[in-house]
Parts: structure tokens; C-alpha cells; sequence
């Protein structure tokens, strides 16, 4: 470890944002505890949690698991931000909010998702970054409760379960939504299911069980994992299945649902390599736009624009190298940063590059990618005006209208703004309604229609006033 830390104490600067109870060194002795250090918005984190709950499963009678949330954007400096995402992933266990990086600086943790362990003496004795190291981490907990057991230190009694919930409502954390000419189409993302409802909120038809899986099936009987972006087609509505790494397809006149790519398990294949599209393992698929036959899909965990050919059934790259990064070009030679929302007009792609803090085009022709908005991977923030002038912060979601504007949801901003192809300009919109890390965006019935994601509602502007009115979904 990059700093020795003999007798460890939780510093006085963190905010326990789902407990009151602060964990006590003597509470630690003769268990193991996992401090993990992640932000919410870095897909890399959220990979990890996974990990972290089969690690907290199979070691309940000897492990404590700690979250430390420390900030990549200003927006998260907020204890009441870090409980909406640990209540969004259901854990259960103690999280503080360290807007400092004081306990990170304490211990040499140096990037996200990183674990650090300590003994049953409540000492630091080791220090994992990255994901994907569950075996490594389980095999050190193993070995330091037995060694526990040695010295007669062991404590076998479970950690108990901490939360301050969310109220329980029909929706929880919608991510997105489509507005087609009669219905609406909901990503229920914490309720691991997609809704069909009228554009008054009664509820027509679910896709997903409701809790989450991966399994292929016909209406609840299916399972999904958090599921975010959707793209409406003739006969069928494809879902970025975020949660399983997965695009599944439903077949809107029997209600059957199945998988078209992804395996269910976290990948990084690349798509020429294998033959099949169900057979490629991917990262984090997060938002699906279809234009002309193809299926495009932005693959956050893998920084990538994928595209895939619903006639032929071919699975390609259409832009980004794969790093992580903000840089034009053609192809592969282009960056992308955790992209998130896309939209199709015309012969171009609109995507928002969350992680980057940018609006890209993808010309889709010769596959040319170039930023409309954003300056760098760090310049973000909340400025409106002309193109060089615009700062935008983890942008999420994206809709195009015909006429010439582009509208943005700046998520951690929590504001809807617009550019305006024409001449470059952004501007926000000043609406009498209040947002809160609003995610999906979508353009139909004459009206925009928002996911306001922390707010578990979806709201409907009428575009001619301004109007905002909230949509009873299932109420």
C-alpha cells in the first residue's frame, strides 16, 4: 500500500449517507472489512457492485462491507446525491460520502473502483484496483478469516443490513422513455422492467419479471437488469439490457422476448471476432437508436458505437478505439467516454459522450466522428452560449428534432438544454419544474417527453408553452 496506516480510524470529514450508526473500530475487530471506493457515475464502479455482492454473500458471517464514495463532478459532492445512487443499486450496507478524498488520500488509493482491506485487527493489509479481480479479493478474505480463526479473534455474526430507502412508488429510477403515436415505453430501470403505457400513464403491458435476471421469455416471464436504453422498430422494441451486458429484442405482437447481443455476463470481445452477436461478450450497453435496417448501440463500458445489421445480423464497430477519451476522428481512430444517449437523423448519429462531457456526431457514411459541443475530458460544468463556450456535466440523454435542434439532458447539471445545429448556440431551459438527474429524452405526440430519473417520474412539456405536467404512470 502506498501509505502505512497502523491503527485505522474512519476520518471525521465523511458523511454516512445511509446510517447513523457510524461503524467503531471495536464494531470491526474480529471481522474482515472491504472498503470500497468508487463514484457513481464511472461504469466501472457500477461493474464492480456485482462482484461485491457475491463477495458479501459468501462471507456473511465474517465480512463488513463499507462503500466510500468519493466525487468525480461537483454534482455528487452531495450526501443526498451519493443515497440516490446507493438506493438506485440496492445496497444495503453502510456508505459515506468523502467529498475530500480524505480517507482516499489516507490509504493511496489511486483511481476507481478500488479495495482496500483490512484485518481482523482493523489494520490495512491490502489494496485492489480495478475491476474484475473478485477471485484475487475473495482469496485474501479467505485467508485473512482464517487467520483470524488462528488467533482466536474471529467474530461469525453477520453485519446488519443498514438503508434509508426511497418511497415506494410505481416507478423507480426511469431512465428513459419513447413516445410512439399512442404509447409510451418506460425504462423502469430499478424495477428491472420496460412499462407500455398510455400517454396518460395507465399501464397496457410490462416486459420483465420485475425483479433482476437474464433469462429470455415472453412478457414478466423474462428477465432483465436495469434496463435503459429502447428503440422502437416495425414489429419490435429493442432494450439496452444495461444491468446483463446485454441488447434483448421483444416481438411487440406476442410479447416474447429475446436476446440478440451479449452473453449475460460483463465482456469486452470484439465484434469481428465471433460470428454471432448473442455469442460476443459486452460492457454496458446504454442507449439504442435504429435507422435503415441497423441497430445502433452505445457501449459505455467499452467507450464504442456499435452497430448492428438487423438484415444481414452482423456486428460491427462503428466508431471509438475503445479508450477512454474525447478525440476526433474517423473510425476507430475517434475517443469516446462512457458514451451514453443516441439519436439518428438523417444520415448522422447525435450522441451524448457522458464521460467526456460532450455532444459528438457520427457521420454515418464514412463513419467520421466529430465533437458539437464539449472541450475536454475534466471541462465540465454548467455554461450555456456559443459552442466553445458550453460546459455540460455527464449528459446522459439525447433527442434530435427534424427542424434543427438537439435536446440534451445534463444529467448532473439536472437541466434540459438545446443546440441549435444552425448556428451552435445551447441554451437551458428555464421550465417551471423542478429536475433531478433527468436521463432520458424523447421527442413524440407533439410534446418532449423527460425521464426524471432521482425523481422516479416521467414528465411531459408541451412545446408550444412550456408546460410541464408530471405523467401518473400506473397511478
Amino acid at each position: 500500500m502506498a501509505q502505512q496506516v497502523e491503527v485505522f480510524e474512519f476520518p471525521a470529514e465523511l458523511e454516512w449517507v445511509n446510517t447513523s450508526q457510524i461503524p467503531q473500530r471495536e464494531q470491526l475487530r474480529g471481522r474482515v472489512t472491504l472498503l470500497y471506493f468508487w463514484t457513481y457515475d464511472n461504469v466501472n464502479s457500477v461493474n464492480w457492485l456485482s462482484d461485491l455482492a457475491w463477495l458479501e454473500n459468501r462471507h456473511h458471517d465474517g465480512l463488513c462491507v463499507i462503500g466510500i464514495h468519493t466525487p468525480r463532478y461537483t454534482a455528487q459532492l452531495s450526501a443526498a446525491a451519493v443515497l440516490k445512487a446507493v438506493n438506485r443499486h440496492q445496497l444495503r450496507h453502510p456508505v459515506a460520502s468523502d467529498p475530500g478524498f480524505v480517507l482516499w488520500q489516507k490509504l493511496g488509493v489511486q483511481a476507481w473502483p478500488s479495495v482496500v482491506l483490512l484485518d481482523a485487527q482493523v489494520r490495512p493489509v491490502a489494496i485492489f484496483t480495478g475491476e474484475g479481480r473478485r477471485q484475487e479479493i475473495d482469496n485474501r478474505i479467505s485467508a485473512l478469516l482464517d487467520e483470524a480463526v488462528a488467533n482466536d479473534l474471529r467474530v461469525y455474526e453477520s453485519w446488519p443490513a443498514v438503508g434509508h430507502p426511497e418511497p415506494r412508488l410505481p416507478l423507480a429510477f426511469p431512465s428513459r422513455v419513447i413516445a410512439a403515436d399512442r404509447h409510451l415505453y418506460i425504462a423502469d430501470t430499478a424495477h428491472h422492467r420496460v412499462l407500455v403505457t398510455t400517454a396518460e400513464g395507465r399501464i397496457l403491458r410490462q416486459f420483465g419479471s420485475g425483479n433482476a435476471g437474464y433469462w429470455d421469455g415472453r412478457l414478466v416471464d423474462c428477465g432483465l437488469a436495469s434496463p435503459q436504453g429502447l428503440a422502437l422498430g416495425k414489429d419490435c422494441l429493442y432494450i439496452a439490457d444495461t444491468g446483463n451486458h446485454a441488447v434483448r429484442r421483444v416481438r411487440l405482437l406476442s410479447g416474447d422476448v429475446e436476446t440478440v447481443i451479449g452473453t449475460g455476463k460483463v465482456g469486452r470481445d470484439r465484434p469481428l471476432q465471433f460470428t454471432q452477436p448473442a455469442a460476443i461478450g459486452m460492457c454496458a450497453p446504454v442507449d439504442l437508436a435504429l435507422h435503415n435496417e441497423h441497430l445502433y448501440v452505445t457501449v459505455a463500458g467499452q467507450h464504442q458505437v456499435w452497430d448492428l445489421d438487423l438484415v444481414r445480423g452482423t456486428l460491427d464497430v462503428l466508431a471509438g478505439s475503445g479508450r477512454f477519451g474525447l478525440e476526433d476522428g474517423t473510425g476507430h481512430y475517434a475517443s469516446f467516454a462512457q458514451p451514453a444517449g443516441i439519436a439518428a437523423l438523417g444520415p448522422a448519429l447525435f450522441v451524448a459522450d457522458a464521460g467526456a462531457g460532450a455532444v459528438r456526431v457520427i457521420r454515418v457514411a464514412d463513419r467520421r466522428v466529430t465533437t458539437l459541443v464539449g472541450a475536454g475530458l475534466w471541462e465540465f460544468g454548467d455554461a450555456s452560449g456559443k459552442r466553445d463556450a458550453v460546459r455540460l456535466q455527464h449528459p446522459q440523454g439525447i433527442a434530435v428534432d427534424p427542424r434543427g435542434l438537439v435536446f440534451v439532458a445534463d444529467s448532473y447539471n439536472s437541466k434540459l438544454k438545446a443546440i441549435n445545429l444552425k448556428n451552435g448556440e445551447t441554451r437551458s431551459f428555464n421550465m417551471p419544474y423542478r429536475f433531478h438527474e433527468l436521463e432520458g429524452v424523447s421527442l413524440g405526440q407533439g410534446s418532449l417527453w423527460i425521464a426524471n430519473t432521482n425523481a422516479h417520474e416521467i414528465v411531459r412539456v408541451d412545446l408550444t408553452n412550456g408546460s410541464c405536467h408530471r405523467v401518473a404512470v400506473g397511478e
